[in-house]
């Protein structure tokens, strides 16, 4: 399956830029992703996860490849850039090209680093984000409806289910609502999709704390209190990262990275928890394959079938799948070895019907 991208948006002084280094210091050399752009703006980080490391360490891998998310950094929003204001054009069409959007929320005070909007207030930033990106959704639907109206008009089915969906899609959005928070069927989903529309998209929230200076969690301030109301409601996604304290600790690794985040009063590794939800954002889980040349987690849309998800190794395993001969992750680890979970019975042949599993070990038979 092609690379899918998590888009990194927020205001001027927020962390944008400080976040995506530290998440790309983590990044890992694209050869290894054949299919991966070359941007300056783009960077392919791993996803952490234990459990492909402790497959590796049971096969005695030579090498182990993790799963990745690609990141995009995307031009810093500004009021009015869905007219065109600041970079606005840009913004909007790097938007339009990634699956799912983090929007990075600063959650401190600091006068050294002024806000754009003068003040600190998370809830107000959103918004300003968010209704640039309903602005043209619904321009973007507008624009589609008046051009179905002799269609619609002719009684063409299609065209008139098609005016149906709209209809009621803008008419949420005129609410000043996200589209991805309104209910849909699906066959009503496809005709959204063909859109493209910048808030169908999944958003999560990145809150940018800094350490030792006035943090509005923990100062419980009532503008927190708020933010975390906000989510309530829309069933958002967030995670809390210091994108200064990861930035600076970007080169270190393992006992040494911990001690050096102590020194400086950061908690725990936001980054990771960042890359895990926005991983599960895409809709994304993982299967491993494990031997002594190499150990490697893979990609696929939840849901898949097994001949689907083999097409992300080589496109015969789709054409050619017979069977795929499957033992889950923890099975295989607590058994000691691939020999002795067979004997237990704990390794299934599946054919073509299979939906994959998150966690699951397969060997594709063709």
């Amino acid at each position: 399956m092609s690379q899918l991208s998590i888009g990194i948006v927020g205001l001027p002084n927020v962390g944008k830029s400080t976040l995506f280094n530290a998440l790309t210091k983590k990044a890992v050399p694209a050869e290894n992703y054949p299919f991966c752009t070359i941007d300056p703006s783009v960077g392919i980080v791993p996803v952490p996860d234990e459990r492909l490391w402790k497959l590796s360490e049971l096969s005695k891998s030579a090498k182990t490849i993790p799963a990745v998310v690609e990141f995009v950094d995307i031009a810093g929003l500004v009021k009015g850039a869905s007219e065109g204001e600041g970079l606005g054009n840009k913004f909007l069409s790097n938007i339009r090209e990634v699956d799912a959007i983090v929007e990075v929320v600063r959650i401190f005070d600091d006068d050294k680093i002024i806000h754009v909007h003068g003040g600190i207030d998370p809830i107000s930033d959103i918004e300003v984000i968010n209704f640039e990106l309903i602005l043209v959704d619904e321009e973007t639907v507008e624009k589609r409806l008046s051009n179905l109206q002799k269609d619609i008009k002719a009684g063409k089915k299609e065209a008139v289910f098609e005016g149906e969906v709209l209809a009621k899609t803008l008419a949420h959005i005129k609410q000043g609502k996200l589209v991805n928070s309104l209910e849909l069927d699906e066959k009503e989903r496809l005709v959204v999709k063909m859109l493209n529309l910048l808030t169908f998209k999944p958003i999560m929230y990145a809150l940018n704390k800094k350490a030792g200076g006035k943090n509005l969690d923990e100062l419980n301030d009532d503008r927190y209190k708020k933010l975390l109301e906000f989510f309530k409601t829309e069933k958002a996604q967030w995670v809390i990262i210091d994108a200064g304290i990861e930035n600076e600790l970007k080169d270190l690794e393992g006992e040494e990275k911990e001690m050096f985040r102590n020194e400086l009063g950061g908690k725990d590794d936001g980054i990771d928890s960042l890359i895990k939800v926005g991983y599960t954002l895409l809709n994304l889980i993982t299967y491993f394959t494990t031997g002594e040349d190499e150990s490697r987690a893979w990609t696929v849309i939840r849901g898949s079938t097994a001949p689907v998800a083999g097409q992300a190794i080589h496109t015969d395993f789709k054409d050619k799948f017979i069977r795929a001969e499957v033992v889950f992750n923890q099975d295989l680890l607590s058994s000691g070895s691939y020999a002795t979970a067979r004997e237990k019975g704990l390794v299934r042949t599946e054919g073509k019907e299979y939906v994959v599993k998150d966690g699951d070990v397969i060997e594709f038979k063709i």
